[in-house]
C-alpha cells in the first residue's frame, strides 16, 4: 500500500507551530518588541515596493471628475454664428467644433478635419473630414454641414457676428468628406476663422432668418464639441441659472478628462466673488483668488492721436512728448494693481514676438519738456500751456473714453502726467454703445483712450493699415506709414511663424516710432480655478472663451500606468 506525503505543507506547518510554541514562551514585554519589529519590517517592505514600482510607472491624466464655475450674466445664444455674450462664446466653446480647434499648448490643430492642404498661391484650403466625427445626436457630421454654416454665416439677413470673417469667400463640397474655399487672396490667418463651429444641417435647414435666434436649438445645442448639454435650470422668469454639461464621448479628439462641467451665472461681479470666496463654484474668470492663473491678454490699450482734429498731433514732437510723460510703471500697479503689463508699442505681449522695452529716462517730465523744447515749443506761464509760435498751436488735449471704472481711473493717470508736463487736459465720459456710433465710428476725437483686441492671428491689418482709417475700418489714429503697410499686407500671407515674429517686431518698431498712439497697457486675465486642476495652457488670450481652447486636456485625476501603454495612447479612452 504506497503512502502519500505533503512534504511542504508539513514543513510549513512545523515551522509555523515552532514560531508559535517560541512566541509563547516571550514575556509581555518581549512580545510587544517582536510585534513592532514585524511592522516596522511590513512598513519597509511595503515602502520599498512602492518606490520600485513608482520607478517603473508614469502617472497620467484619467478619466473623472468635474468642474463647477462661475460667470457673470447669462446666455442666450449658445450658437457659433449668433454667439455675442461671453457667457454665450463659453458655452458655444464647449459645445461646438470647428474644422481647426486647438490643443493643449494652444497651437491650431485639426478636429472635424482629419486633415487640410493649402495651395501654391495660399488661396484654396481643401479640408477632408475626420473618418466618424459625429455630432451629439450620434448623426455623422459631412461636408453638406459645413458648407451649410460658412452660407448661413455669409447670410447678411442673419446679421452674424461672423460675416466679415467669410465675406467674399467660396466654399463648396467636393464629396461627403472633401470641403473646399477658394479666398478671393492670400491670407495666412485664415485657420483660425476655420475654428467656428459647426451646426447640423438637417436641424437648422428649415429654420428662417427671423427664427433663427428664436429656435430652442439656440440653448439646447447639438454640436461636435468636447462637452454636450445634460440640464439646464431656469429660475421663475425664465432666465438661465445654471448649465450643467457632460463629457461628449464621441468627440473627434477623444473624450474629455473631465466628466462633466458646470456653469453658476450670476447678476454681478461682487456676487460672483463672494461665491468664489465661500467655495459655492471653484473656478471664474476676472475674479483674482489665492489660486490665480495670470496671463496677458491680446489687448493693447492707449490714447489714439487724431492730427484732424488737433493740429499739435501732426507734430512728431507732440505726440513721442505725451508718450513720454506717461508713467506706465505707475498705471499698472496703482490702477491695475499691477494685473496688467506696461506697453510702448501696438503687438501685444503673448504674441510670441519679443519686443524689448525701451529704457525709461529717470525724470520723464524733464525728458517730455527738453523733446518740446527742442522743437521751438515755448511754455507760457499765463496761459499754462505750450506754445508753437512759428506755427500758432498751442498744446492742450480734450481726451474721450468710456465710463467704465477702470478706463476711467486709466484716463485720470494719463492726464495727471500730462497736466505735471504743462499740457492742460479736460476729459469727456461717454456710455460705451455711444462711444462707438457718435464718436469712434466719424472720429470725433482729438485723442480717444480705448482698448484694440488684436486677436489670436496677430493680424494687426485692420488697426494701423492706411486703407482702414476710415469707418469701418479700425485704424483709429488714422494712421500712414508705407513701410507699415507694407509689413501687414506681407504678414497676411506669411506662413513661416518665425518669419511672422519678425515681422511683427519690425512693425512694432515702424509704428512704435511714429507715435501715433501714447501705448499704455495690456491688461492681465485672470482666471482662478482649484489647485488640484491640471493640464490647464492659457495662452494668447483675446477673448475669455479663449481659455477653454484646450479644455479637453484639463484633468484632475490620475493613475499610475506602464510606459509602454502612455505610449501606445492606452490610457486615453
Amino acid at each position: 500500500m504506497m503512502k502519500s506525503f505533503s512534504l511542504p505543507k508539513f514543513k510549513k506547518s512545523a515551522v509555523l507551530s515552532r514560531l508559535t510554541d517560541y512566541l509563547r514562551t516571550l514575556s509581555p514585554g518581549d512580545k510587544a518588541i517582536a510585534l513592532l519589529l514585524a511592522g516596522v519590517l511590513f512598513i519597509l517592505l511595503f515602502a520599498g515596493l512602492y518606490t520600485l514600482e513608482r520607478q517603473f510607472l508614469v502617472e497620467v491624466p484619467s478619466e473623472g471628475g468635474g468642474l463647477i464655475e462661475g460667470e457673470v450674466g447669462a446666455p442666450r445664444f449658445v450658437n457659433p454664428l449668433l454667439a455675442l455674450s461671453d457667457a454665450d462664446r463659453d458655452l458655444t466653446a464647449l459645445t461646438y467644433a470647428g474644422l481647426m480647434g486647438y490643443d493643449q499648448n494652444g497651437e491650431l490643430t485639426p478636429v472635424i478635419a482629419d486633415h487640410y492642404t493649402v495651395s501654391e498661391d495660399g488661396k484654396t484650403y481643401t479640408f477632408t473630414l475626420r473618418d466618424g466625427a459625429k455630432f451629439t445626436d450620434g448623426t455623422p457630421i459631412t461636408a453638406e454641414d459645413v458648407v451649410f454654416t460658412i452660407e448661413k454665416a455669409q447670410d447678411p439677413a442673419l446679421k452674424s457676428p461672423e460675416l466679415a470673417n467669410w465675406a467674399n469667400i467660396r466654399v463648396e463640397a467636393s464629396d461627403a468628406r472633401t470641403v473646399r474655399f477658394t479666398l478671393p487672396k492670400s491670407y495666412a490667418p485664415f485657420l483660425e476663422d476655420a475654428t467656428l463651429g459647426i451646426l447640423p444641417s438637417r436641424l437648422w435647414r428649415d429654420i428662417s432668418d427671423e427664427e433663427f435666434p428664436f429656435s430652442p436649438l439656440v440653448q439646447e445645442p447639438v454640436g461636435a464639441g468636447p462637452f454636450r448639454v445634460a440640464s439646464i435650470t431656469r429660475d421663475k422668469n425664465g432666465v438661465v441659472k445654471e448649465y450643467s454639461l457632460r463629457a461628449n464621448d464621441s468627440y473627434a479628439l477623444g473624450r474629455p478628462y473631465l466628466s462633466s462641467f458646470t456653469f453658476v451665472f450670476f447678476k454681478s461681479v461682487d456676487e460672483l466673488t463672494e461665491a468664489v470666496t465661500r467655495g459655492r463654484v471653484e473656478s471664474a474668470y476676472g475674479v483674482p483668488s489665492t489660486h490665480t492663473l495670470r496671463v496677458p491678454y491680446s489687448r493693447v490699450f492707449g490714447v489714439f492721436l487724431n492730427p484732424a482734429e488737433n493740429a499739435a498731433f501732426s507734430r512728431l514732437e507732440v505726440r513721442k512728448a505725451l508718450s513720454v510723460a506717461v508713467n506706465r510703471d505707475a498705471l499698472v500697479t496703482d490702477v491695475l494693481g499691477g494685473f496688467g503689463t506696461p506697453v510702448w508699442g501696438p503687438v501685444p505681449p503673448g504674441s510670441g514676438a519679443v519686443i524689448p522695452a525701451p529704457e525709461a529716462p529717470e525724470d520723464a517730465i524733464g525728458a517730455a519738456s527738453a523733446i518740446l523744447s527742442n522743437a521751438g515749443w515755448v511754455y507760457d506761464e499765463e496761459s499754462h500751456s505750450w506754445k508753437l509760435p512759428k506755427e500758432k498751436l498751442e498744446l492742450k488735449v480734450l481726451m474721450r473714453t468710456s465710463n467704465v471704472p477702470e478706463l476711467k481711473a486709466i484716463a485720470e493717470g494719463v492726464r495727471s502726467d500730462w497736466e505735471k508736463l504743462g499740457v492742460p487736459v479736460s476729459v469727456e465720459y461717454y456710455d460705451p454703445s455711444e462711444l462707438s456710433t457718435s464718436v469712434i465710428r466719424p472720429r470725433k476725437y482729438e485723442a480717444l483712450l480705448f482698448g484694440m483686441v488684436v486677436g489670436r492671428d496677430r493680424d494687426l491689418f485692420a488697426f494701423w493699415d492706411s486703407s482702414q482709417r476710415a469707418d469701418p475700418g479700425l485704424n483709429i489714429a488714422l494712421y500712414a506709414n508705407r513701410a507699415a503697410d507694407t509689413l501687414l499686407e506681407s504678414m497676411r500671407v506669411e506662413q513661416d511663424p518665425v518669419k511672422v515674429q519678425e515681422d511683427l517686431v519690425a512693425l512694432d518698431g515702424i509704428i512704435a516710432g511714429d507715435y501715433p498712439a501714447v501705448f499704455t497697457h495690456a491688461p492681465d486675465f485672470l482666471y482662478t480655478v482649484p489647485p488640484e486642476l491640471r493640464g490647464v495652457s492659457l495662452s494668447r488670450i483675446a477673448a475669455p472663451s479663449d481659455r477653454l481652447s484646450n479644455v479637453a486636456s484639463w484633468y484632475r485625476r490620475t493613475q499610475w500606468v506602464w510606459p509602454a501603454f502612455v505610449q501606445s495612447g492606452v490610457t486615453r479612452q
